[in-house]
């Protein structure tokens, strides 16, 4: 018997850091699972990629709201959230569209078994540098 595997969606956290240039690097994954009750993230900001879009961005400033993404996934105290806050209404929160430097691009499914490992994998193919 094969084990089960669960809908999941994603999102790559991007950042934009000029706007009206329409360039984004991306800076780390959402994944929500309803079926198995997680919500959790993986990030990275490649600075040496942040700057070669934009030279004046702050990769501090940019950093903490790359990481507030995570702390809302978390339901972290420093993002004002209980740990008890329903983690769909989290994703959706996360998800919505904005327009500010750090924003959730579309949201896609899969199928997974693990879900902290396909976190990871989704780290690895959509944010990491290759090679």
């Amino acid at each position: 018997m094969t084990e089960r595997r669960h809908v999941f969606e994603y999102a790559v956290l991007q950042v934009v850091p000029r706007a009206e240039r329409g360039e984004s690097i991306n800076a780390g994954v959402l994944l929500y699972c309803r079926r198995l009750d997680y919500l959790g993230s993986r990030t990275h900001l490649d600075v040496d990629r942040l700057r070669a879009l934009d030279p004046t961005a702050d990769p501090d400033d940019i950093g903490r709201a790359v990481q507030a993404f995570a702390e809302v996934c978390a339901a972290s105290e420093r993002a004002g959230l209980a740990a008890d806050e329903e983690i769909g209404r989290r994703f959706r929160w996360l998800t919505a569209p904005r327009s500010t430097v750090v924003r959730a691009g579309p949201v896609h499914t899969g199928l997974t078994l693990d879900p902290d490992a396909d976190a990871d994998r989704l780290l690895r193919q959509l944010v990491l540098p290759i090679g």
